[in-house]
């Protein structure tokens, strides 16, 4: 057998790796068929179906941790280079430096750190370089001296499970450990909600602190849920080194606080201190820390002003990491003012590309007066007895100036009528205007007679989760436990828009006007967990403030841009504000009150006037899908499926052509779900037992309708001669049918 006609495989199997063991490399060295991606989720309707993993053919690797080089294999009917743009692809994803692409003959090879002579040369079987040839270019371009490189090789906490670091984490903790061995103390990581940020910080931390380079190490969020779920889950390895930093700590009669530990978790506010009670940070050496791992940074550290950054002050010495979702910028405070600007960021997009994240689907869903505004008649008097003024009441005024209850049945009955179709026990966050319009909306909830039942059966089927309600706050424990039924529903305005592992939460609704693109950021993260083994695979939106046209913002998905600088003499840069947010406030006050924060979340001026008997109806809906390009498509699913079709197969003969050719059609029909088009949606949606061949033919291409039986009985009633005179589409229909 000639080398053309070989299979891909063979190619590997035969050249590839062959050359590979030839130049040094051992088999632990390199992965082969290395998936680094899960494949995207698609979502139709009710069904669910996922993309194609990623896969690079060969993965090579300088440390477990550290890959360094892809290898593009294409059989010997390709040309030498035909993979190099798909590694090069790969390699942009896994932040590799050098690509090979081969097709048997020899190796085509790109280097990125450029520290060939040329950028991309040709190489022999017998040529491929050593680890160690690419290991010292790679040290050439970043300049890493001897301690550094000691730094940069170190290892992850080798877990005695099968759980390994994704591809995205593994880049994150690479790049701030380059960032500490060059000498960077100041770096900021924004990875999406959901992908893991806590873990990657473990493993951060587990280097520097088993390299010596940060011996005593304090870990800061902002909730307690927070840092006892890191003890016990991703920092368990740190064993009794570890502890909680709060007031068991601190020596109550000389005032001295426990310095024998090595690792530090604590709340900003429960060692900050307040008005009564006194700060423990300060009990410690300035230098005592030499690393602080901020997590949520978004929130406390990001202002100038803000007490939490007197921490950061005070221990200014340390190496300082701070990790978010969504980097503050705004022209109030600043993350990459304090920080520098991310050594590694991973949005919310690439999450649900990579198949790491959930997707969504919105029901935007419009209320008549919402539209129309309303007017009150000349003297009108509210139901407390107050004269309306007269003027035009819009969303902008709703559960602030004027209160409709009304409306705000009529956002509980549209979400209950939602649950009631789909699953009433998915856990649900509402997010409401302020704390009153909250415990009013728990109330439409609670009367709602679709609820009846549900309350009956638990009274905490409904909770209002907020700042000032004690009896809520105690219950979000249960209602982010997968594990644990109730509550169902929570009503909240700002408390639970972020710091929250909300896994299970099926759907969002929005009933707030939302014109930070960090909140808005943040609130969809609460969504974004995958958790398969619950059955949850996406998330649903219901919007009645239009807060989701924010998805059609430029800044929704993008990367994080200064708004304003700090310049090398500590002065502020002024810049302009960020688009769409001229008008954002700072942060929310938070006050302390025992170790966790309150959120004052009610700061709007109170109720002028509450109207009754105003009815709200649903004058107009419309459901929008994620689609892979990362925008909001409005589209009914034959549309969606017509337009994707014609888009790869510009007429019905490309098509037919194409399908006669395929020696799988199970590969087209892969193509298409890629594409986000899943047969068994528009089997649902034409309700007929059609052929997948037949189905795209009548969808996209306006052909008949043939059943399978129809078309056994066409095919069975033509003669043959009639039938090699028909169209192409029936001859087509022969040659799938006998495949």
């Amino acid at each position: 057998m000639s080398k053309k006609q070989l299979s891909e495989s063979d190619i590997c199997d035969r050249y590839i790796t062959p050359a590979l063991t030839k130049s040094g490399w051992e088999q632990n060295q390199w992965r082969r068929e290395y998936s680094f991606t899960d494949g995207r989720i698609i979502v139709r309707g009710k069904l669910v179906a996922r993309g194609k993993k990623k896969r690079a053919d060969y993965l090579l690797f300088h440390k477990p941790n550290m890959p360094i080089a892809i290898i593009e294999a294409k059989d010997n009917t390709h040309s030498l280079g035909a993979g190099m743009q798909q590694g090069l692809g790969y390699a942009n994803t896994l932040d590799v430096p050098f690509i090979f692409s081969s097709n048997g003959d020899g190796f085509l090879f790109h280097d990125k750190t450029g520290q060939s002579s040329q950028v991309e040369t040709t190489l022999s079987l017998d040529e491929f370089p050593t680890r160690e040839e690419l290991w010292n270019k790679y040290v050439a371009r970043k300049k890493l001296g001897a301690e550094a490189q000691t730094l940069v090789n170190s290892q992850n906490h080798q877990e005695t499970t099968d759980k390994t670091p994704r591809y995205y984490q593994q880049i994150a903790i690479n790049r701030v450990i380059e960032a500490v061995a060059q000498g960077q103390d100041r770096v900021l990581l924004a990875m999406a909600t959901g992908t893991g940020k806590t873990y990657t910080a473990f493993n951060i931390i587990w280097r520097l602190w088993k390299t010596g380079r940060a011996k005593r190490v304090l870990f800061l969020a902002d909730r307690n849920i927070l840092v006892d779920q890191t003890m016990i889950n991703d920092f368990k390895p740190f064993g009794t080194v570890m502890t909680k930093l709060d007031r068991s700590l601190v020596d109550k009669e000389g005032g001295h606080v426990d310095t024998s530990y090595e690792i530090y978790l604590g709340l900003y506010q429960g060692i900050m201190g307040g008005e009564d009670r006194e700060a423990i940070y300060n009990k410690f050496p300035r230098n005592f820390f030499d690393l602080i791992i901020i997590d949520e940074c978004h929130r406390g550290s990001a202002a100038d002003d803000s007490a939490w950054r007197i921490i950061l002050e005070y221990f200014k010495s340390a190496i300082q990491i701070g990790m978010t979702a969504t980097p503050k910028e705004t022209k109030y405070i600043s993350n990459i003012g304090y920080f520098g600007k991310p050594v590694y960021e991973y949005s919310l997009k690439q999450g649900i590309d990579d198949g790491f994240l959930a997707p969504f689907k919105v029901i935007r869903v419009d209320l008549d007066l919402d539209l129309q505004g309303w007017r009150p008649e000349a003297g009108m008097l509210d139901d407390n007895g107050n004269v309306i003024d007269d003027k035009i009441y819009n969303q902008k005024d709703f559960d602030k100036a004027i209160v409709f209850p009304e409306r705000t049945k009529a956002v509980a009955n549209r979400v209950s009528r939602f649950l009631h179709e789909t699953n009433p026990m998915d856990k649900t966050i509402v997010f409401c205007a302020n704390i009153d319009h909250a415990e009013r909306t728990r109330q439409a909830f609670i009367n709602d007679p679709l609820n009846k039942e549900l309350v009956e059966q638990d009274d905490r089927y409904v909770m209002r989760i907020t700042g000032d309600n004690n009896e809520g706050k105690a219950e979000l424990d249960n209602f982010i436990d997968p594990k644990r039924p109730y509550p169902v529903i929570a009503t909240t305005s700002k408390l639970m828009s972020t710091g929250v592992d909300a896994q299970t939460c099926h759907v969002i609704v929005l009933d707030q006007r939302i014109q930070s693109m960090t909140e808005f950021k943040q609130i969809i993260g609460r969504g974004t967990r995958l958790r398969p083994d619950y059955g949850k695979y996406f998330f649903t939106i219901i919007d009645f403030r239009k807060a989701t046209e924010l998805f059609a913002d430029k800044d929704w998905d993008g990367p994080a841009i200064a708004i304003k600088e700090i310049d090398a003499y500590g002065e502020e840069t002024e810049f302009e504000s960020e688009p769409g947010l001229d008008n954002i406030e700072p942060d929310d006050e938070i006050l302390v009150t025992g170790d966790e924060p309150v959120t004052v979340d009610d700061d709007e001026p109170g109720i002028k006037y509450v109207v009754g008997g105003v009815r709200f109806h649903v004058l107009a809906e419309r459901i929008q899908y994620y689609d892979k390009d990362g925008k909001l498509i409005t589209e009914t699913l034959k549309d969606f499926t017509k337009n994707r079709v014609t888009g790869e197969y510009r007429s019905l003969g490309n098509f037919l052509k194409k399908w006669g050719e395929a020696e799988r059609k199970r590969i087209i029909l892969d193509e298409l779900l890629e594409q986000g088009v899943i047969m068994e949606a528009l089997h649902e949606s034409v309700g007929r037992d059609i052929d997948p061949f037949d189905l795209i033919c009548h969808i996209a291409f306006d052909q008949p309708p043939l059943t399978r039986k129809e078309r056994v009985v066409q095919v069975l009633t033509l003669e043959l001669d009639d039938f090699r005179s028909n169209s192409q589409v029936n001859n087509i229909r022969m040659i799938h049918n006998e495949s």
